[in-house]
């Protein structure tokens, strides 16, 4: 799955959508990152405030990961050197 996200509410809106593909709750986010809910649903609803650290630890529940890219494409670490 590749979902592209430029704001906050695109990456809550991201992170909403592949919980609920797995048939997750907020609550087994919590229960799998030991943040409260109030935080998962935070971060879902594009608070802008979330620490990279609760995004990152969503996504690593999630089994996601960050791939940083060019808009309108991608630029490999191997064109750079």
């Amino acid at each position: 799955m590749d979902l592209t996200a430029r704001t906050a509410e695109q990456i809550g809106e991201a992170l909403r959508r592949t919980r609920k593909a797995r048939g997750w709750t907020q609550s087994d986010i919590s229960a799998r990152t030991n943040l409260r809910v109030a935080t998962v649903s935070s971060l879902e609803n594009g608070d802008a405030g979330t620490k990279l650290a609760t995004v990152l630890a969503v996504m690593a529940a999630l089994g996601l990961e960050f791939r940083l890219v060019e808009r309108g494409g991608s630029l490999e670490i191997e064109d750079i050197f």
